[in-house]
């Protein structure tokens, strides 16, 4: 019986693949011929605008793809892809868009809540080759005509104006909808920067933040938005690690008209108290992997705002990051010392010295105590200071030197 099975299965999976070899084929034979003549092109639009057409050719089959069938599925949007930019070079952008989404009304937009689902990859890879090389007016046409196809704004707004979590469903959706179709098949940082500035520009700063959680925030293993995760404990670099690329893609030099460095810092200062002020270690670890630029960028600025409390717990967070995760302790010294030379005269640096000093001593103490009073448990996943005490300062000069620093 199994052998019986396993012959069938291999005879199916080898029609199959002969199948989608001659869909390819044929897909490329008609792309081809669409850019003979305008004849031809019109016989060609009126042939794939058939419901037989579409029922051969646009495949629905998403959920738990083999890895082959995955690859098949996405190289065939992607030749979809080019027959569409090729059938429809002769229309105007906007008629194009209409006839070719047209093409595609049976299949379901932005409903899928499965992670695994190639549908809207797919989706994007077809909509990243129909519109290669179009120029930035174009693609603002695409984005606004996409707006209007799913109803995307009203699903954004509902979403970054109700409490966070409340709605984790359409998080998601808007999540692996914004990300798989829009974002994730970009081949270049300008091109996915300018969509995923698109999705943020129409908002107020704190519901920018809001969707870019949304979008690059931690996920739990049950899929849902990591929002209490954030507050409550620290979390690992893996974590945190989207959302990091996505801000430093936005702080990258290239301005774009509508959108500057401010508009990233001032984003970047609104995310860590959404829903609540974010456990200190995941500000710190999230400038850790944004790198040296981005972590002296927003210190800098908080120190020209006199925020000195606020720089010395994150500096000390920074160097507890560091020596958790790894990374080179000189680094962060380097770092202390670009934000010194950001104060003019030698009395302000010398009270930033001493602030960070008194911070260090007074995060090293909290540490301490919980340590010493038997509820490391409860610490869970947070830094236990205790053998980073040991390892810079006695345990013994502790209490006797509360100035010293690590």
């Amino acid at each position: 019986y199994f052998c019986s099975y396993s012959m069938f299965c291999t005879k199916y999976s080898l029609a199959e693949n002969i199948l989608n070899n001659q869909r390819a084929i044929f897909k490329t034979m008609i792309s081809v011929f669409s850019m003979v003549s305008k004849d031809i092109t019109r016989n060609v639009v009126d042939y794939i605008s058939t419901l037989a057409w579409k029922n051969k050719i646009i495949i629905q089959r998403f959920h738990q793809p083999t890895c082959l069938e995955q690859i098949s599925a996405i190289e065939h949007y992607r030749s979809l892809g080019v027959l569409f930019k090729r059938c429809t070079l002769l229309l105007p952008t906007k008629e194009r868009l209409k006839f070719i989404f047209g093409r595609f009304s049976q299949v379901r937009k932005g409903q899928c809540p499965t992670p695994d689902c190639i549908g809207f990859y797919s989706c994007g890879v077809f909509l990243q080759t129909l519109i290669a090389g179009w120029d930035e007016l174009e693609c603002h046409r695409v984005f606004n005509f996409l707006c209007d196809l799913t109803n995307l704004q009203q699903k954004i707004e509902a979403v970054i104006t109700a409490k966070p979590g409340t709605r984790g469903h359409q998080e998601l959706q808007l999540r692996l909808f914004c990300r798989r179709v829009l974002l994730d098949p970009r081949p270049c940082h300008l091109e996915y920067r300018f969509w995923l500035m698109q999705l943020l520009k129409p908002w107020p700063m704190v519901s920018q933040a809001h969707l870019l959680f949304i979008l690059y925030g931690p996920l739990r293993p049950e899929g849902t938005l990591g929002w209490q995760d954030l507050v409550e404990r620290g979390l690992p670099h893996a974590a945190l690690w989207d959302l990091a690329k996505a801000l430093l893609m936005l702080f990258s030099k290239a301005e774009v008209k509508g959108w500057t460095t401010d508009s990233t810092l001032l984003l970047f200062f609104s995310s860590p108290v959404i829903p609540q002020p974010w456990h200190v270690e995941n500000i710190a670890r999230l400038l850790v992997l944004c790198g040296s630029k981005v972590c002296y960028t927003v210190l800098a600025s908080k120190a020209v705002s006199g925020r000195l409390l606020d720089i010395s717990r994150l500096i000390v967070y920074i160097v507890l990051v560091c020596e958790k995760d790894g990374y080179h302790m000189s680094w962060a010294v380097k770092l202390v010392q670009q934000i010194t030379n950001v104060f003019s005269t030698v009395p302000e640096k010398l009270f930033f010295i001493q602030q960070l000093e008194n911070m260090f001593s007074g995060v090293t103490r909290e540490f301490f105590e919980v340590s010493v009073a038997g509820e490391a448990t409860q610490l869970s996943g947070d830094f236990i200071l205790f053998p980073l005490v040991q390892k810079y300062v006695g345990m013994d000069d502790l209490y006797g030197h509360p100035a010293a620093c690590p």
